[in-house]
């Protein structure tokens, strides 16, 4: 699929959490063939500085809006310069890139922690009506703002928190054998903190479900040039995230 390099206009950049933004992009170009999984690369300011485009994983995509939709955390430069632009700016954007998820199965389980969430809201609508549940983590009840995200998309939410504000104490991992002991899924998708995603992929393996993980990296060139985001996989080479992800089987990448 070509890549599409297009000047975006800014629809909406608003807050939705504690440095967290919800950016929506008029991009009907890349609204029309961008899949759940898939990335943008977006450059962020007009100059040279910052250099590097940033990856931002697509959260939604509205065809008949033309719309593209992505959710970032204010972590550094880059971001911090795009969470001042608004609706009389556009941005460079370069997408979608990347494999997306493989839809398929019949009782799926997604399981996400902090803005690994973001991936999973618009695969959680590409697989309705499919009775897709979803078991989230965060820290704080004030970071669960996913919560409405996902509703009206999935049968059964089922949410951790770190510090027990809301849901179940602990972590994703400390429910999750329970969860597949009680239910029936037939595939697993993840994304989140590399150690979650090693613990789902080993739990699935367990209980012989087929299990794709989306993993996240730093990026220069989004499309395979620079090998600056290559993992290690299963079969003794390397894999780029950018191009050969960052959706993977997780036999694949992930031992």
């Amino acid at each position: 699929m070509p890549k599409l390099v297009v000047e975006a206009q800014i629809v909406r950049n608003s807050e939705i959490g504690n440095q967290v933004k919800e950016l929506v992009l008029y991009a009907p170009e890349i609204a029309r063939v961008a899949k759940p999984g898939q990335f943008l690369h977006v450059r962020v300011a007009k100059s040279y500085h910052p250099l590097l485009r940033r990856p931002l994983s697509i959260s939604g995509a509205d065809r008949e809006a033309g719309t593209v939709s992505t959710i970032y955390r204010i972590v550094g430069q880059g971001t911090a310069y795009l969470a001042t632009l608004d609706t009389k700016d556009s941005v460079d954007c370069m997408g979608p890139l990347g494999n997306g998820f493989s839809i398929q199965g019949q009782r799926p389980l997604l399981v996400g922690g902090g803005m690994g969430l973001a991936p999973l809201v618009y695969l959680a609508g590409a697989l309705c009506p499919r009775p897709s549940e979803v078991l989230m983590g965060g820290r704080t009840k004030e970071e669960m703002f996913w919560l409405s995200m996902f509703h009206n998309m999935c049968n059964n939410i089922h949410v951790t928190t770190d510090d027990g504000t809301l849901g179940s104490a602990g972590v994703t991992l400390d429910i999750l054998p329970e969860l597949l002991k009680k239910s029936t899924f037939d595939m697993i998708y993840t994304c989140g903190p590399r150690v979650m995603m090693e613990g789902v992929a080993r739990l699935a393996e367990e209980h012989n479900i087929p299990c794709q993980v989306s993993l996240e990296d730093f990026m220069a060139c989004g499309i395979g040039g620079c090998l600056s985001c290559t993992c290690a996989a299963n079969d003794g080479t390397r894999k780029k995230v950018c191009t050969d992800g960052p959706v993977f089987w997780a036999q694949e990448v992930i031992s």
